[in-house]
């Protein structure tokens, strides 16, 4: 995207962004994985100004759905990386795309010949589904998330969103690079923060999730201003008319921004919506 006016390129009337979307880890939370009050009331001018917000995260909904109790977040939220379009007033999944298995034991399979043995979890499909942590896999974020202990050959035995691997001798880049050169024709790679390098149904981004999110609310990519801090967030700045990096941001999202503002313990979102959005 080119660098453009963050107050003029939405055709939204008198608000210069119909749409505000949001990322979670790393751009609406702070470290300590809550919201500030600062980004709360901001994001409160937001939607009674008349626009709407939509969390875009690659938690599935299960797991976001504290962060959400606790904001009081009750609009359409796009999990999993977009496999999940989630209404979180009613606590009710609009849709759900799941990973093939098949294709992602032989993508495991590709890598694995290349690095050697992986740590590999998995996200099971639906609202109450869990992580299955294979052998040596350590989730990073979240400290009451459910992650249940399995066996390599329980990691695949149900329906699954998303698969994470871990290698300890590469780097979380390293990793990515090397599952898209051998398996990149079977599963979309994506970085989503450290120690989280995802497998994903192919074709499937932020972007396609949000997409539909958008649809259903009667809104475009030209209403949007979207947030966030890291590689998994590239397609979603290329759908939205405007994105917006952290300042603690991975190089590869900083580059494709329209604009850089402070870092999420600053309050970066709420930086740029006191902008653009009087009174925020």
């Amino acid at each position: 995207m080119s660098t453009t006016d963050a107050a003029s390129v939405s055709p939204g009337g008198d608000l210069p962004y119909r749409l505000v979307a949001t990322d979670l880890d790393g751009t609406l939370l702070n470290t300590a994985e809550t919201v500030s009050a600062r980004n709360r009331a901001a994001l409160a001018t937001v939607t009674a100004a008349g626009a709407s917000h939509v969390i875009v995260t690659g938690r599935s909904a299960g797991w976001a759905r504290p962060v959400f109790d606790e904001i009081g977040y009750t609009g359409i939220a796009v999990c999993g990386q977009g496999a999940q379009v989630y209404d979180a007033g009613a606590h009710k999944l609009l849709t759900s795309l799941t990973l093939d298995r098949r294709l992602a034991a032989l993508a495991i399979a590709k890598i694995e010949a290349e690095t050697g043995t992986l740590a590999v979890a998995a996200n099971q499909d639906g609202l109450d589904g869990q992580v299955l942590a294979g052998p040596g896999y350590a989730l990073q974020i979240g400290t009451d998330l459910p992650v249940v202990d399995v066996t390599a050959d329980e990691l695949l035995s149900t329906p699954v969103s998303k698969l994470y691997i871990q290698h300890p001798g590469l780097t979380d880049d390293g990793l990515a690079d090397i599952a898209r050169q051998v398996a990149g024709a079977l599963v979309g790679v994506v970085m989503a923060g450290p120690g989280i390098v995802e497998l994903l149904p192919l074709g499937l981004s932020k972007a396609t999730g949000l997409a539909v999110a958008a649809r259903r609310l009667g809104l475009r990519a030209a209403d949007t201003i979207a947030f966030g801090d890291m590689p998994n967030d590239v397609p979603m700045f290329g759908w939205a008319a405007h994105g917006v990096a952290m300042a603690n941001a991975h190089e590869q999202l900083l580059a494709v921004a329209d604009e850089v503002t402070v870092s999420n313990d600053e309050d970066g979102v709420a930086v740029v919506l006191e902008r653009l959005f009087p009174g925020a």
